[in-house]
């Protein structure tokens, strides 16, 4: 299976984790079609940011009540592992739902995707795409 992301939300997830080398980071992947055009840093609200993430439920909330009113669809959320690989952690399998929904993980450079499925995570490849549909420049349809 392969994700489209667009090179700005690669960007903003490695600026993020970046900014907080200790602690893991998250944030929403949001989209149309199915195509991550958009990473949105949200606060980890977990009792222990150093070794795991929660994303701040407002933010949760926020993004799935403009998701229904027309705005992009929430496709998934990153986070990152400041001191492991980036694949999923035997805590990120106990969290994940099987909703089908993308986790893309950040280890130091790599950014990894993955899908969170019934029956445990399924890897996913990244095509990164230099930008957005609505930054694309107007042309005859391929």
């Amino acid at each position: 299976m392969e994700i489209v992301i667009a090179s700005a939300a690669l960007a903003t997830i490695r600026r993020h984790a970046a900014s907080a080398p200790r602690e893991e980071i998250c944030g929403l992947l949001l989209g149309v079609d199915g195509r991550v055009e958009e990473a949105r840093p949200v606060r980890n609200v977990a009792a222990d940011p150093v070794g795991s993430f929660e994303v701040d439920p407002a933010a949760l909330f926020a993004a799935l009540r403009a998701e229904r009113a027309g705005g992009a669809t929430l496709l998934g959320h990153y986070h990152s592992h400041p001191a492991g690989p980036a694949r999923p952690s035997a805590r990120d399998a106990a969290a994940a739902a099987g909703d089908g929904k993308l986790w893309l993980i950040v280890a130091g450079d790599t950014v990894a995707g993955w899908v969170s499925r019934p029956t445990g995570f399924v890897p996913v490849t990244l095509r990164e795409v230099p930008v957005t549909r609505d930054e694309a420049p107007a042309g005859p349809a391929a």
